[in-house]
C-alpha cells in the first residue's frame, strides 16, 4: 500500500487542508475510554470545509476514468455520492448487513475489538469497472480491506482508496493489498486550553 498525504502530493500549504482538519471536532474517550473520536458532522455543517473536502477529491479523481464511486457506511455515504455525481460517476453504497433489499455478496472482516462485514447488491459494479473506494477515516485498514475485496470479486479495478483523515502509518497496511491510499489530513489531537 502506498499511502499518500494530500499535502504531500501536489497540495503542500493548501490552506484549504488546515481548514478541513480545524472543522473536526474530537470527542475524548468516545466510544469508549481511550479513543480521541474524529467527529466530521462538524465539518458537514462548515459549508466551505466540507465544499474543500469534495473539491479535493473531486480534482483527484475526475480524469481517472472512475466510473465507481463505492462508500462504506456509513460516513461514506456523506462523501461519495457528492464525489459521484461531480466525475459522473455512480455511486454505489457498503453496507452493514441486512441493510441492503435484493440479493447481495458480503466480505466479512476483523476490526481491532471484532468483527464486522460489508454488503454490496449483486450486479451494481460489473467486472471492468474503474472504482474508488471513499470513508471517513482509516485506523486499521479493515473495513477498506473488505470494501476492496467485494469489488474485486465482481471484477472491478480498484484504483485507489480514500479518506478524509489517515494515520501517518495505517496498522494494518498489508491488508490493502497494495492499492494507494489518499488521504487528507492526520487525525486531530484534543484541543489545548
Amino acid at each position: 500500500m502506498v499511502e499518500m498525504f494530500a499535502a504531500e502530493n501536489g497540495l503542500k500549504g493548501d490552506p484549504r487542508l488546515q481548514a478541513i482538519s480545524n472543522a473536526i471536532r474530537v470527542v475524548p474517550h468516545f466510544p469508549k475510554q481511550g479513543i480521541m473520536f474524529q467527529d466530521i458532522t462538524t465539518l458537514l455543517l462548515d459549508h466551505k470545509a466540507f465544499k474543500n473536502t469534495v473539491d479535493i477529491f473531486v480534482d483527484r479523481y475526475k480524469d481517472m476514468d472512475i466510473s465507481v464511486v463505492a462508500g462504506v457506511e456509513a460516513r461514506g455515504f456523506m462523501f461519495g455520492p457528492t464525489i459521484a455525481l461531480a466525475i459522473g460517476a455512480k455511486f454505489v453504497p457498503l453496507r452493514k448487513p441486512k441493510k441492503l433489499p435484493g440479493e447481495v455478496i458480503a466480505e466479512a472482516y476483523e476490526l481491532e475489538y471484532g468483527s464486522d462485514c460489508l454488503e454490496m447488491h449483486v450486479g451494481a459494479v460489473e467486472a471492468g469497472e474503474r472504482a474508488i473506494v471513499i470513508d471517513d477515516l482509516v485506523a486499521t485498514g479493515g473495513t477498506l480491506s473488505a470494501a476492496i475485496s467485494l469489488l474485486e470479486r465482481v471484477g472491478a479495478e480498484v484504483v485507489e482508496c480514500a479518506c478524509v483523515i489517515g494515520l501517518r502509518e495505517v496498522k494494518g497496511q498489508r491488508r490493502l493489498n497494495g492499492k494507494p491510499l489518499y488521504i487528507l489530513v492526520e487525525p486531530r489531537e484534543i484541543d489545548s486550553c
